[in-house]
């Protein structure tokens, strides 16, 4: 199953809206994830166009998929210590190895939005262990964990704000960059599916 985008908690959907997907493909038996999403970078090693494997991920959505009664997929209370399936990331390391793209790893912050992060917010991200910031993922990531679906995450790092260079920033200039590094992402988890 392949979804082309997603809905956003920040078009106006309620978190249940926007992981009902995760939901659906749960009932249909899936059992890997695979999401992707734009980034603002905060790594001072990351470049714009870099691929980053999410690692674990930050949650700062003010409100939370999971909250209400208790779906029965999975327990009340998810454990999250491996949001983020490590065979998934270790055999991505190998792929992109075998392949000459350069990829590197991080946490993942999500927040709400619709706006950019101010140069104050993108130094609180940054200092409280993300590398990157974005609107998206965090929410469907912790319901397919809840239903005990396995989970490979990358960011494509489409701009940069890091402590004290402050950039201006506009969608398109996003798009441009995500347009660009996609079909190498695309190669990546082509290739896991294959394996895996």
């Amino acid at each position: 199953m392949a979804m082309e985008g997603r809905f956003h908690f920040y078009e106006g959907y309620d978190m249940k809206e926007v992981t009902f997907p995760e939901r659906v493909m749960y009932e249909l038996g899936i059992e890997t994830l695979f999401v992707s999403n734009a980034s603002g970078g905060m790594n001072f090693n990351f470049v714009i166009g870099d691929l980053m494997i999410i690692d674990d991920h930050i949650n700062f959505f003010p409100e939370h998929p999971l909250r209400g009664k208790n779906f029965p997929t999975g327990p009340r209370f998810p454990d999250m210590h491996e949001a983020y399936d490590k065979q998934l990331r270790d055999l991505a390391d190998q792929i992109a190895k075998e392949k000459g793209i350069r990829v590197v790893h991080g946490v993942y912050v999500g927040v709400s939005g619709p706006t950019f992060e101010t140069p104050a917010e993108y130094k609180m991200y940054h200092r409280l262990g993300g590398d990157a910031v974005g609107m998206s993922t965090v929410p469907e990531v912790i319901v397919a964990r809840h239903c005990g679906i396995k989970v490979f995450g990358m960011s494509i790092i489409t701009d940069l704000g890091l402590e004290d260079q402050p950039v201006e920033v506009s969608h398109e200039e996003v798009q441009v960059a995500a347009n660009k590094a996609q079909p190498l992402m695309t190669e990546i988890m082509r290739e896991i599916i294959k394996r895996s």
